[in-house]
């Protein structure tokens, strides 16, 4: 194991990290999915990692490596999951991530561990954190990056519970223009922007939209495709915005949450995530903006007493401790290519 002059990360070889993974033991696999399957693995040092092996080669598998291989090199952020290194003694590069421990966003809004409470404002941070993430790949990163599949299963939850946007296999590097043509659709079913699907054309509104849905997420408890009898499914951002439009937010939300927090709060997300949520890209709210919003709603949710206008300055709003919480009620797991096979929801996701 060795650091690259010029690298942010280190390289591997393949011998280390059979060995580091017990031959690739299926004891330690953490998930897979079309990309690739992702294992439990022990370096040198006694530190944990993620794995990230490509079960299929062909010349997409390659190019989805590699580009996730250069975005994740190049940032660096507390809410970005990191790339510790990579082996290139492959045919296609195996990715080497930090190890994140509590599984994820979707296990704990929708896993099976009944015994599991969390509290509301608990829920409303890890949403703030993964859009400090999001905002920091369209702000800050050089260049900017879109991520392209943004969804509750790519948000990583480490000891604290703290959230790393993850999995960027379907991201692009934006280029002058802001707009990137593509020749197939990529993402999740349930979170694509349809302005994106009926274009090609992904821009980090796409990603906007998509955050907009892991809002109905943590608002409602509820998946974002859902079955309409025995051969139809409709999504769940077309229920809700429908909802908003006959002023029957409460219909949607998790029992749990309502009496826990103030409606005021709740129709305060309930409102940002409808902005997220136009079906023009343009009317969106940037990352940046979501996050601001949500920093207030934070806020808001230390201190319900203090008046909420979440499109004012998130200064005007005091700092404060928590209140309230709600036991979530989790109903399953995500799937990986052996759809039988559910997750732990105590290991980390890092493939959908």
């Amino acid at each position: 194991m060795k650091s690259e002059e010029g690298l942010g990360f280190m390289v591997f070889s393949e011998a280390e990290l059979i060995h580091a993974t017990n031959n690739y033991d299926n004891s330690r696999i953490l998930g897979k999915g079309g990309n690739g399957t992702v294992y439990k693995g022990i370096i040198k040092n006694n530190i944990p990692v993620a794995v990230k092996r490509c079960g299929l080669v062909d010349e997409r598998q390659k190019k989805e490596f590699g580009k996730e291989m250069l975005i994740l090199s190049q940032l660096n952020h507390k809410n970005i999951v990191k790339l510790v290194g990579c082996c290139l003694e492959v045919e296609v590069p195996i990715l080497v991530y930090e190890f994140v421990m509590n599984g994820t966003l979707f296990e704990l809004i929708h896993g099976n561990n009944k015994a599991l409470q969390i509290s509301f404002s608990t829920l409303l941070r890890i949403a703030h954190e993964a859009a400090e993430g999001l905002r920091f790949l369209h702000l800050d990163a050089s260049p900017p990056v879109i991520h392209g599949d943004v969804k509750t299963s790519n948000i990583l939850l480490d000891e604290n519970y703290m959230a790393k946007v993850s999995d960027f296999g379907a991201s692009t590097l934006a280029p002058s223009d802001k707009e990137q043509f593509v020749t197939k659709v990529q993402g999740t079913w349930g979170y694509l922007d349809p302005e994106y699907i009926q274009t090609f054309q992904l821009t980090n509104k796409s990603d906007v939209y998509s955050f907009g849905v892991i809002l109905l997420e943590i608002l409602t408890g509820q998946l974002p495709m859902k079955l309409e009898g025995p051969d139809k499914q409709i999504c769940l951002s077309t229920i809700f915005l429908s909802a908003m439009k006959d002023n029957n937010l409460d219909a949607m939300l998790m029992s749990h949450v309502k009496g826990q927090e103030s409606m005021e709060l709740l129709r305060g997300l309930a409102n940002l995530a409808k902005k997220c949520l136009d079906t023009c890209g343009d009317n969106r709210p940037s990352m940046k903006d979501v996050a601001d919003e949500l920093n207030g709603l934070r806020k808001h949710s230390m201190h319900p007493w203090v008046l909420l206008d979440v499109d004012t300055e998130a200064e005007s709003l005091l700092e404060g401790g928590s209140t309230g919480g709600y036991e979530i009620e989790l109903s399953g797991y995500p799937m990986g290519e052996n759809e039988n096979k559910p997750i732990n929801p105590r290991s980390s996701y890092y493939e959908k």
